[in-house]
């Protein structure tokens, strides 16, 4: 069965549980899954309308919304799809 373009775009955003600055590590969650952990370097992008772009994995925060492209199995850019302080403003809720 194909998979819709709302599934599709549910299945590749993940939400961040924590953020491990120093370890350069973000536990993430796909939509009603259990949680994954991905290893960043200090080549990783964190993309952001809010604070444009950076390496700081500091500039996340948990229950945001993200979207990782990866290169080499390793995450390159973190795109901020949605803050939580949006997420909890937003009427969908």
């Amino acid at each position: 069965m194909e998979q819709g373009f709302t599934e599709w775009l549910q299945r590749s955003r993940l939400t961040v549980v924590e953020v491990e600055q120093e370890a350069g590590r973000i536990r993430v969650r796909e939509h009603g899954d259990a949680c994954t952990e991905l290893t960043c370097t200090s080549e990783t992008l964190v993309l952001s309308d809010d604070e444009g772009s950076s390496a700081d994995l500091g500039s996340l925060n948990p229950g945001d919304i993200i979207k990782v492209e990866e290169a080499d199995g390793r995450p390159s850019r973190i795109v901020v799809l949605r803050r939580v302080w949006e997420e909890y403003t937003s009427p969908e809720v």
